[in-house]
């Protein structure tokens, strides 16, 4: 959500990930601390929030996920804004063989 945010704003804050994810704000707190610990972003003075180069490869593949198994589902006839509730669902658990061998179907169809 925040390379997402940052995408589509310039810029990317706790209320808006919040927004976003359909979250509380003391849900993304937790989250942001955890984050900001494990050195995956940034927080500035005035509380904007930015990916350290750890976060943005993380995040890169996620939002990559997301995208492509969004596409999928809508591919397969899903309303796009379910399709992209349901992708939000399953981006984060899914395994690198799975996700991978979904792209390269894609990649098939794509050819055709």
């Amino acid at each position: 959500m925040i390379l997402r945010l940052t995408e589509e704003k310039g810029y990317a804050r706790s209320v808006d990930i919040a927004t976003g994810l359909g979250v509380s704000k003391p849900s993304v707190s937790v989250a942001m601390k955890q984050l900001r610990e494990g050195g995956y972003i940034l927080m500035d003075k005035d509380n904007y929030i930015s990916l350290t180069d750890s976060g943005m490869e993380i995040a890169q593949r996620i939002y990559e996920r997301h995208k492509v198994l969004t596409k999928i589902l809508v591919m397969i006839g899903v309303d796009p804004e379910i399709a992209q509730e349901d992708a939000c669902k399953v981006e984060h658990d899914i395994s690198a063989q799975t996700f991978d061998a979904i792209k390269a179907q894609i990649d098939r169809i794509g050819d055709k």
